[in-house]
């Protein structure tokens, strides 16, 4: 017997789930959906925490994963690194698109790793 809810495998006589509270199935609940795998990639870095602010809430309205790397560098002396923009490779050039109306160079260093800008007034 097992919980549907919590998939607990019980002895038999058992009729209800001691956790969850809720009748017993002889079947296993079927395995939750495994996330899909995305590649992320590097596409910006910035040493200011109001920028980390500003494009969280960017790339979050237009629905786009993201993660920063290092975004606690702030509590590091000396600053070494700054902290790294990864987003799905399948949407980086979305969002690349959608950053650029951002004018973050007032804050801080922001730009793509290696040779390529957001714009070409960075």
């Amino acid at each position: 017997m097992y919980c549907p809810n919590c998939g607990c495998e019980y002895r038999e006589g058992f009729t209800e789930c001691a956790d969850c509270r809720v009748p017993l199935q002889e079947t296993p609940p079927p395995p939750e959906p495994q996330p899909e795998y995305a590649d992320f990639i590097p596409v910006m870095a910035t040493y200011n925490i109001v920028d980390i602010s500003i494009i969280k809430g960017t790339l979050e309205s237009e629905d786009i994963p993201h993660f920063f790397e290092g975004e606690t560098f702030n509590s590091v002396r000396p600053l070494v690194q700054p902290a790294r923009l990864f987003v799905p490779k399948d949407r980086a050039e979305e969002a690349i698109e959608v950053l650029k109306g951002l004018n973050l160079k007032f804050f801080a260093f922001s730009g793509l790793e290696g040779s390529e800008k957001l714009d070409d007034s960075q």
